[in-house]
């Protein structure tokens, strides 16, 4: 049984007026713009390490038996054949949670995509028994927002500076871009399946931006649950007197993870849909991602 008051012992989880202000709360109080309480939360300039590995007991292991040697069968077989099984716990894997991750993108059983609390795409589990946990630091949204003609102006990646892959030789030149967003006034919580990053004033400190995320888990609906697909809604709130002109930006390189976007033979499609809706089809030689902007 799990007790009613849980979050009460973790703190850095609640509660939400710890992390925005009432009336940032109140001004997003539209269109499900604002977090519910009961999510998970953590700032964007927030310390993340890697989780421990949990153990079993003498007693568990003992119930276990059975099952494990069903699996060591299973993947002694599927090796014999030139296969990895998808499901080998006898083999350390390179795919270990973080405490960096957030609530994962898509749906059931169609392959994932996890996306940490500070805003990066990483844990690409999109070929099965495959698995590439550095972040592709091409994929981020960005913003940029013009004031008073012009005179004021504000642009930055929507992500603090501090991700593990920038300022290596593999980020070919993205540590370049406009990481100016510190990420203490930014929060993301998270409640499964949906998860909601508010930035309260950065990097303008007259406009409140929220990024809601949705993954389709609907109820009694297995078929559009396992839809690989997700979706970014952004709402945007000027508290200032002059008027903002603003501009989102998404950029996604066209991999599966890892370095696969330099092997080659991939095409990027723009397409216009009947209903009005615009995007790029990205075809990659192994698998067909969809990107589409409403």
């Amino acid at each position: 049984m799990v007790s009613g008051n849980l979050f009460h012992y973790r703190k850095n989880s609640w509660p939400p007026q710890e992390y925005i202000n009432r009336t940032t709360l109140q001004l997003l109080d539209i269109e499900s713009a604002a977090p519910p309480e009961q999510a998970w939360r953590r700032k964007l300039n927030s310390h993340a390490s890697i989780l421990k590995e949990f153990s079993v007991t003498f007693t568990e292991a003992i119930k276990m038996v059975r099952l494990g040697i069903r699996l060591w069968h299973y993947v002694r077989e599927e090796a014999s054949h030139g296969r990895k099984a998808p499901i080998d716990p006898f083999t350390s894997g390179r795919c270990r949670p973080s405490a960096s991750q957030g609530v994962p993108l898509g749906g059931m059983g169609s392959g994932s995509i996890s996306r940490g609390f500070r805003g990066e795409f990483r844990h690409f589990q999109i070929l099965p028994g495959a698995c590439e946990t550095s972040p592709m630091m091409a994929n981020q949204f960005s913003i940029f927002i013009s004031r008073d003609g012009g005179n004021k102006k504000y642009a930055s990646v929507l992500a603090p500076g501090q991700h593990e892959g920038l300022g290596k030789p593999s980020d070919q030149g993205i540590s370049s871009w406009g990481w100016n967003l510190n990420g203490q006034h930014s929060t993301y919580h998270a409640l499964f399946p949906r998860a909601w990053t508010v930035y309260d004033g950065e990097p303008d400190p007259e406009l409140k931006i929220s990024c809601r995320q949705i993954s389709p888990f609907i109820p009694h609906n297995y078929r559009e649950s396992s839809l690989p697909t997700a979706v970014f809604v952004y709402t945007l709130v000027n508290t200032g007197k002059e008027r903002a002109k603003v501009s989102l930006l998404f950029t996604w390189a066209n991999s599966i993870g890892g370095v696969s976007h330099l092997s080659g033979d991939h095409v990027n499609e723009p397409f216009i849909g009947e209903d009005g809706v615009s995007g790029v089809l990205l075809h990659h030689k192994q698998v067909i991602i969809l990107c589409t902007y409403i």
